[in-house]
């Protein structure tokens, strides 16, 4: 594994960088408020904010893809697609 795709594998976010994340773009006060299981677009979250953080984590190195993320948009679903991402051990 080069030094490259090392740094892409440790920046991918685990659930308390997305609820971190995600708390910021639906404005909430404590990332603590978001349900792991709530609809993330009945909360307020925009698909082009979608695709914006998607476009930041692929610039990242990050191979997140929007239509898998928006098919399920809740914290635990893309906790568990990102936790698909890492290598197995």
């Amino acid at each position: 594994m080069t030094n490259g795709a090392a740094q892409a594998v440790s920046a991918i976010p685990g659930e308390p960088e997305l609820r971190a994340q995600l708390a910021r773009v639906l404005e909430l006060d404590d990332p603590a408020e978001l349900d792991a299981d709530a609809d993330l677009v009945l909360l307020g979250l925009a698909s082009l904010e979608v695709m914006r953080m998607v476009g930041r984590w692929n610039k990242a190195g990050i191979p997140a893809d929007f239509d898998r993320l928006i098919e399920t948009p809740t914290l635990r679903a893309w906790s568990d697609y990102f936790a698909g991402l890492e290598p197995k051990q």
